[in-house]
């Protein structure tokens, strides 16, 4: 696990982990205290409870923030599954269809798996749900990249 994230008991959701960028005031932080749980099959669920930051006029939770929680759980997937171990990554793709409204006050959980790895590439598949009710189905591409020191001259 890079330095750069703290993972430990999410003392507020026993069976879940904290999940937190070491850094405060990135981008990150805008979705509130993440709690992660990786299940036997290395599928990896991330829980956010949306507040009023991240709803919409509609009293929904905006687009925008479901978009952020699949981007970073789609990283926390890498990481707790170990294919992001030796440096960075960026998304290259996220093809997403949004099939409900989610509520604020409501945790939203973002469920992602590894469909395939490679050298340089993860392609990864989810759905986000609220209570028992889909938001949004989605796919992925991570491309893996070198740490600083391996790159070429």
């Amino acid at each position: 696990m890079p330095d750069d994230f703290a993972l430990g008991p999410d003392p507020d959701h026993p069976g879940w982990m904290r999940w937190e960028l070491r850094e405060k005031g990135r981008y990150n932080s805008t979705l509130g205290p993440m709690s992660v749980m990786q299940r036997d099959d290395g599928t990896v669920v991330v829980r956010t409870v949306p507040g009023r930051l991240q709803g919409n006029l509609a009293d929904n939770v905006h687009g925008g923030a479901i978009l952020t929680q699949v981007d970073i759980a789609m990283f926390v997937c890498a990481r707790l599954n170990g294919s992001l171990r030796q440096g960075p990554g960026v998304t290259l793709d996220l093809s997403t269809h949004f099939v409900g409204a989610g509520k604020v006050g409501v945790p939203i959980d973002c469920e992602v798996e590894i469909i395939k790895e490679t050298g340089r590439m993860l392609f990864l598949r989810g759905l986000v749900k609220q209570q028992t009710a889909t938001i949004c189905a989605y796919s992925g591409t991570i491309r893996k990249m070198r740490r600083r020191t391996e790159e070429r001259p």
